[in-house]
């Protein structure tokens, strides 16, 4: 597969896989999930006490899991569905076992604590075929009308291997590439620290693009734009060029853009069988105990208010009315919720950190899939022995299209269109048989000999993320200049450093991780938060087993002066 990773670091099977643990805040947290000793115990005498988990996406579902085995009372509240962005939808009249994933649907293995839940559910992952990956039969690159088919990166025009290489000197030359890689394969936090506390205080007001056009080895405009539209490991890269240039190495520096594995069955899977799953090992509660069970099936519905009330409680209403105090609260919707759809006291948060949330710069990203009677871009063009179709990037409005199949014969999905930023806005105003009919026009530029349509055996299904009232964006991606607003979000679980009168609600999910846009940001966060609570109602970890808020101070993120 086509890496991200210059040919500088040697990678062999005795050195220990990476995880998407830093640089920011080095971590392990797949050691800790996995100690024998358990992440942390409450006094007996707060056993039963309720916390509540708004949101029930994968951070919240984890929080509320663990939180449980703990022996306190998770009171989940979901205005949706479970799952949040882990969202796998079926086509209305096919078989249910056809499904899209409309949120995430590719994972790196450096998702190690995501891992972790994958594994305890008993979910299968298999390879996501990326463009030129081994699990992808062909890709096509078109650009500019100029098509090219490619088994390997090798098969395309010498300027894509170019562009590829500038790529890695240019990480190289700017941001200590293999340095970097090496020391977080190794966990050697001391020397992770060191080179990224340098890259912070040098790089935090510069844009990816900006970062580009800095180095010699992009001295070429056309190198730039090449990269923009196609990239190498998940596709094009142009609509993150605006975005904060830190945002990127975290992804480069943890392989989270490479070697992605797809969820057997659809990701929304993992929230759901953790909302089922009764815990063999849990505090309190007996045997047989699940979040379902505890909720007699149902999570509560929409959140509507928070206020801060008498004893530093936070008070919940929901869309029912229902009117609820706790000691303890985590919020894992995305930060945005709190400053529209929920109406929010503000004496919640510090100044500072309602900045921050406002400051917040969300993705757009849109997706169209199609179910099709079987994989018939396997078949062979009699003339040229190549696929009748593949996997496609392109600078046309589909940008990427994904081939998704479980074998000859039978019923498969075609992502006809992933997009992000500008690319997912163009889609915006138009309705699902209408951006169907952009794309197949698209790509019948592509394949003029292919009759995508005829294959069709069902109504399409789309997201645009902007427009969905519970997100109102796909992922969070910092600007520059935003580093010290999510160094606030994300420190915000050590309530010890803030006012008595500001503990207690939590914020988690991916936008407060570093890694936004991956549900192991979303994992890890949850963590931060239920060691949160536990601090909270007096509980502790295991000394032989120290908790992410145990060793801050050790580890603590990068702090850059605000005067």
């Amino acid at each position: 597969m086509t890496s991200t990773v210059p040919n500088a670091v040697q990678h062999t099977d005795a050195q220990p896989p990476i995880t998407m643990f830093g640089p920011d805040f080095p971590y392990a947290y797949d050691d800790f999930l996995a100690h024998p000793a358990g992440i942390g115990q409450i006094p007996a005498t707060e056993h039963g006490a309720e916390v509540a988990v708004i949101g029930g996406g994968l951070s919240g579902i984890v929080a509320a899991y663990e939180l449980m085995k703990m022996g306190l009372r998770p009171v989940v509240y979901e205005a949706d569905r479970i799952g949040g962005r882990l969202r796998t939808v079926g086509f209305e009249g096919c078989d249910p076992a056809l499904t899209a994933e409309m949120g995430a649907m590719r994972f790196p293995p450096s998702s190690t604590a995501l891992q972790h839940y994958i594994d305890l559910v008993g979910l299968e992952t298999k390879p996501f075929p990326n463009p030129l990956s081994s699990a992808t039969p062909s890709t096509v690159v078109d650009l500019k009308g100029e098509s090219h088919y490619a088994r390997t990166i090798d098969d395309l025009p010498p300027v894509y291997r170019e562009v590829m290489d500038a790529w890695n000197s240019c990480l190289e030359e700017g941001a200590d590439f293999s340095d970097m890689n090496r020391a977080m394969r190794e966990r050697d936090v001391p020397r992770i620290r060191e080179i990224w506390a340098k890259l912070v205080e040098k790089l935090d007001d510069q844009t990816f693009y900006g970062f580009l056009c800095a180095s010699d080895s992009f001295s070429s405009f056309r190198h730039r734009e090449i990269f923009g539209q196609v990239g190498f490991g998940t596709g094009g890269w142009d609509t993150d060029f605006p975005n904060s240039i830190l945002e990127i190495l975290r992804v480069v520096y943890t392989e989270a853009d490479d070697h992605h594995r797809g969820i057997v069955g659809g990701s929304q899977q993992l929230p759901l069988r953790l909302w089922e799953r009764e815990p063999q090992k849990l505090v309190h509660w007996p045997l047989g105990t699940s979040l379902s069970s505890l909720h007699d099936g149902q999570p509560r519905g929409a959140v509507t208010r928070l206020d801060r009330t008498a004893g530093n409680r936070v008070t919940v209403t929901d869309a029912t009315g229902d009117i609820r105090t706790y000691r303890a609260a985590v919020f894992t919707g995305q930060s945005w919720l709190l400053l529209s759809k929920i109406a929010c006291d503000d004496a919640l948060f510090p100044i500072d950190h309602w900045t921050a949330m406002e400051r917040t710069h969300y993705m757009e990203s849109s997706k169209l899939f199609v179910p099709v009677d079987r994989p018939f871009w396997l078949d062979k063009d009699a003339t040229t022995g190549r696929d009748t179709m593949s996997m496609t990037l392109t600078d046309r409005m589909t940008r990427g299209t994904y081939l998704l199949d479980d074998g000859p014969g039978k019923p498969a999905v075609i992502c006809l269109s992933y997009t992000w930023c500008d690319d997912s806005l163009k889609w915006l105003p138009l309705s699902p048989k209408e951006r169907m009919d952009v794309m197949l026009k698209s790509l019948g530029e592509i394949y003029p000999g292919v009759d995508i349509r005829k294959h069709v055996i069902g109504n399409p299904v789309t997201v645009s993320w902007e427009n969905e009232p519970y997100f109102m964006g796909a992922f969070k991606a910092n600007l520059p200049g935003h580093y010290r607003y999510q160094r606030r979000l994300f420190t915000h679980f050590m309530q010890d450093r803030l006012p008595a009168d500001k503990r207690g609600l939590f914020l988690a999910g991916d936008d407060i991780s570093w890694t936004a846009g991956w549900a192991e940001g979303a994992v890890q966060t949850a963590l931060n938060a239920v060691w949160g609570v536990m601090a909270q109602f007096g509980g502790a970890t295991d000394p032989t087993n120290p908790g992410p808020g145990d060793v801050f101070d050790d580890i603590a993120p990068v702090e850059l002066p605000e005067g």
